[in-house]
């Protein structure tokens, strides 16, 4: 565990991926959770984020995930508006053998312990049903269910909010908002890409879908037969006349070897941290790829789960993940005056805001 500790305090001190204002290690022998919550920045507000439960293969990596993904929440709430800070948790351990009651509950007691410096969420592993038993111990949970108290499953407004930041890369590419008579080709068809699919559908686009999962594409194509399946990834990604990519499963979408294979003129999908290293905004600039930052058109999400802290209403949440729009108009322009990759241009608009609100 001295590995891992003087790993962490690097990070923390040292490293460009660091500056976090404070990381919790919570172990509760009895129920055997053994849990990371992250707190990147509270100069917005309360650290929100969700709460992601993995096999990792080391505490070193489970580490080192809740430290980059509650960097990540600090920069998407600052760019949805929301008066947040970043956080996240990860919870140690594959989810299918060790998830329970007890431990669900112990994590909220440690959640609670932070006095509201973090409110959780689903993530990866963890979903409505585990929010309403962390929330018995904790009331700064959210993504509860409906009968809880809760706004449910936000893979709807994810969808939206994915949906409009495309039409804003349409409307900065072609001069008009729309992808109808476009082609696009979504990875990933599970809760927010089928959500996705119905939205570019509407609009007229030609789509093209690929998924690990055959039953997630049959529930698409016996909807819609005229769809078009994809073999894989890669075959997705070299489709001909491909206008648009939209990553919306894992992370790390985008590297070395997809780039330079990509046909589509804009990338712009729900999946989190869809850059593999950084570099790879620049290499998407040089061939004249225009990226829709995955953290700045995926937030619809984070905006209702924080909505639900304040009463969960869902015009008030889908009139705010429709200015995912304006934003993302916003950083192309940004991206274009400083001679920039739309995503430093969207870190420095983050950045901005969070300076802002220490200043004050």
């Amino acid at each position: 565990m001295t590995d891992v500790t003087n790993g962490v305090l690097h990070t923390l001190f040292h490293s460009d991926q660091g500056g976090h204002e404070q990381v919790v290690i919570c172990q509760d022998r009895a129920s055997g959770l053994k849990a990371v919550i992250a707190l990147h920045s509270t100069a917005l507000g309360p650290a929100l984020g969700g709460t992601r439960f993995y096999p990792y293969a080391s505490e070193a990596d489970a580490v080192a995930d809740a430290l980059n993904l509650s960097r990540g929440m600090s920069y998407k709430n600052a760019l949805a508006g929301l008066d947040h800070g970043g956080g996240k948790a990860v919870v140690i351990g594959d989810p299918e053998k060790i998830k329970s009651e007890e431990l669900l509950l112990a994590y909220g007691r440690f959640v609670a312990s932070l006095g509201g410096r973090y409110v959780t969420a689903c993530d990866v592993g963890t979903y409505v049903a585990d929010m309403d038993v962390v929330a018995r111990e904790c009331r700064w949970t959210t993504g509860r269910s409906p009968e809880n108290g809760g706004a449910g499953d936000s893979s709807v407004l994810t969808a939206f909010g994915v949906f409009q930041g495309m039409r804003a890369s349409a409307q900065h590419l072609w001069g008009d908002p729309t992808l109808r008579g476009r082609k696009v080709g979504v990875a990933g068809v599970g809760k927010v890409g089928r959500h996705l699919v119905e939205h570019l559908l509407s609009d007229g686009a030609e789509v093209v879908i690929t998924d690990v999962r055959a039953e997630s594409l049959r529930a698409i194509t016996d909807l819609h037969p005229e769809v078009t399946v994809a073999a894989d990834t890669d075959a997705l990604i070299r489709t001909e006349g491909l206008d648009v990519y939209a990553p919306c499963a894992l992370g790390g979408a985008l590297d070395d070897d997809t780039v330079p294979l990509l046909t589509a003129k804009v990338v712009c999908g729900a999946a989190n941290n869809q850059l593999a290293h950084p570099g790879v905004e620049k290499d998407l600039a040089d061939r004249s790829v225009l990226y829709a930052p995955d953290y700045v058109v995926n937030a619809g999400g984070v905006i209702q789960v924080a909505d639900e802290l304040h009463g969960f209403d869902f015009e008030r949440c889908k009139a705010k993940a429709t200015k995912i729009f304006d934003t993302t108009l916003e950083i192309f322009a940004r991206a274009k005056a400083d001679g920039i990759p739309p995503a430093a241009a969207a870190d420095r608009l983050a950045e901005q805001r969070m300076a802002e609100a220490r200043s004050r």
